[in-house]
């Protein structure tokens, strides 16, 4: 991890008098979010939190594409993403049932605009799947929490 990641703070605050609406700060750039109108108290002032996750995956994903073309010198005009975010049920499910044997599934859609092989828009997706951030959702993950008074 370089030192300037290592410094690097998120900063999140939810006012008292806020039911929802959050503050984000990350350096100099500053965020809302916010639940939809839908959610009791929801007052839809900016992305909800898995928008935001989906938001960090999306860019990250897209970076590393682009970044990889160029390094090849590809004629990668535009490059999009669309992503979902869902539970449901994994094929081999044993509980059924229960509500709580659901996973989390990110669908990512890559949308490549440019003159390339087919073998290129295969090397892309494989690429896209390789960004940092796609790795760490993957991978095992531990947040470790603490609480100051």
């Amino acid at each position: 991890m370089s030192e300037e990641n290592a410094k690097k703070i998120v900063h999140v605050h939810l006012p008292k008098n806020e039911k929802f609406k959050t503050t984000l700060t990350a350096g100099k750039h500053e965020l809302l979010a916010d639940e939809p109108e839908h959610v009791d108290g929801g007052n839809d002032k900016g992305p909800d939190p898995y928008d935001y996750l989906l938001m960090g995956l999306g860019s990250c994903t897209l970076m590393t594409v682009k970044m990889y073309a160029e390094r090849k010198n590809w004629l990668l005009e535009d490059v999009f993403l669309e992503l979902r975010h869902n539970k449901r049920h994994d094929e081999d499910c044993e509980n059924c049932e229960d509500p709580k044997s659901k996973i989390d599934v990110i669908e990512k859609e890559l949308i490549i605009k440019g003159d390339l092989s087919q073998e290129q828009v295969d090397k892309l997706l494989d690429i896209s799947k390789k960004c940092p951030v796609h790795r760490t959702l993957e991978s095992d993950i531990r947040i470790e929490s603490t609480v100051t008074k």
